[in-house]
C-alpha cells in the first residue's frame, strides 16, 4: 500500500511540475530530499549504535533491573503482562527516559529495540498486543521535560529566548501522554479490539475426549 502512495505522490509531482514548467525544480527536490535521507540515516547509524551500547551496559550492570524496580507499581498498572526485569522493560525505560529529555533520534532505536523484545513475548504475532499499543501511545505522545532538539534549532535560528517553550511543552506533552494512554486502555476493553486467545481449546479438550473413547 505505502508503495502505491509514493507512486501516487510521485506521479501527481512530475505532472504538476510539467504543466507548471518547472520539471527541473521537482528533479531538483528529488534529489535535494534523497540527499538529506542519506545524511539522516548515517546520522541515526550512529545514534543507534551509541544508545544500544548504553542499554547493553545498563542491563549488564543491573541499572535497568533497579529502574525497572523503581517504576515496578507504574509499570505493573501500564504493562500488567511483562515482567518487570525483562529486558523489553528495560529498552521501553530507556526510551522514555530518552523522550524526557527531548532525544527523539536517541529513543528511536531503543523504542525498536522494545518492539523487538516485546514482539518475542506476543502470542498472536500478526497482532499487536496490548504492551505494543500501550507503549507505541506512550512513544508518540511521550512527556517532554527539557525539549533538547527544539531547544537547539531556535538557538541556531537565534533565538533571544529558546528555552520559552519548556513550560509549555511539559503541558502539552503531558497532556497528550494523559489521553493517550487513557484511550489507549479504554479501547483495549471494547470486545472488537480484545486479542482472541490463542487456540489451547484443543489441547484442554483432548483429555476429555480421549478419556470417552476409553469408555
Amino acid at each position: 500500500m505505502l508503495n502505491w502512495i509514493w507512486l501516487f505522490l510521485v506521479v501527481v509531482a512530475l505532472i504538476f511540475g510539467a504543466i507548471n514548467g518547472r520539471i527541473e525544480a521537482v528533479t531538483k527536490a528529488a534529489f535535494d530530499s534523497a540527499n538529506t535521507a542519506v545524511k539522516i540515516a548515517i546520522d541515526l547509524i550512529g545514534i543507534m549504535a551509541l544508545w544500544l551500547g548504553i542499554m547493553n551496559i545498563a542491563q549488564q550492570g543491573g541499572l535497568v533491573n533497579l529502574l525497572a524496580r523503581a517504576i515496578k507499581p507504574v509499570s505493573r498498572r501500564l504493562f500488567p503482562e511483562i515482567p518487570p526485569e525483562h529486558p523489553a522493560m528495560g529498552a521501553m525505560i530507556l526510551n522514555i527516559a530518552a523522550n524526557w529529555l527531548g532525544l527523539s533520534n536517541a529513543a528511536t532505536p531503543l523504542g525498536l529495540k522494545a518492539m523487538e523484545e516485546l514482539q518475542k513475548l506476543n502470542r498472536i504475532k500478526d497482532t499487536a498486543s496490548n504492551a505494543m499499543a500501550t507503549f507505541l501511545a506512550l512513544n508518540t505522545a511521550s512527556l517532554t521535560l527539557i525539549p533538547a532538539t527544539i531547544i537547539a534549532v531556535r538557538t541556531s535560528l537565534g533565538s533571544k529566548n529558546p528555552t520559552e517553550i519548556i513550560g509549555t511543552t511539559i503541558f502539552a506533552s503531558g497532556c497528550a501522554m494523559t489521553v493517550a494512554v487513557i484511550v489507549t486502555k479504554l479501547l483495549q476493553r471494547l470486545p472488537m479490539f480484545k486479542l482472541a486467545e490463542p487456540p489451547a481449546s484443543d489441547q484442554t479438550t483432548a483429555p476429555d475426549s480421549r478419556a470417552e473413547e476409553e469408555q
